[in-house]
């Protein structure tokens, strides 16, 4: 997938941490680099990523792409790669991709109580940080 262009119209985000049985999702905006978890949902429930993206209006969408400890990809890498194109094709919104190696652990290790929602929250409070 190409990566869209970031523009200065991109400023509300919705951020998933991918998985086949759950996904974390959390919300945040450019203006304050801040990103707050929102929750878990099953996996491959678009039904419920609709009423997110219904509820929290983003201009943009932001996914964890998890690869090896050595940058290259594996199984997972490209699933979601894959859910990052049905979001685009489905929503008609950006998707951009952030390496998100660690998050988990690092959501862990902070003692998140929904570790994927806090990944997802991790996730794109680095995307802010790779995009001022």
């Amino acid at each position: 997938m190409m990566a869209p262009a970031l523009t200065p119209a991109h400023q509300s985000f919705l951020a998933f941490d991918f998985g086949l049985r759950r996904i974390g999702v959390a919300s945040g905006t450019r203006l304050l680099g801040a990103a707050e978890p929102r929750g878990t949902i099953k996996g491959g429930d678009f039904a419920a990523i609709a009423d997110l993206i219904k509820t929290w209006q983003p201009d943009a969408l932001v996914i964890g792409v998890p690869r090896h400890p050595d940058g290259n990809p594996h199984e997972m890498t490209a699933k979601a790669q894959n859910f990052g194109r049905r979001l685009s094709g489905r929503y008609h919104l950006p998707v951009f991709e952030v390496d998100e190696r660690y998050t988990s652990v690092e959501a862990e290790a902070q003692g998140a109580l929904d570790v994927d929602a806090a990944a997802a929250a991790l996730i794109l409070e680095q995307f802010f940080r790779e995009h001022p």
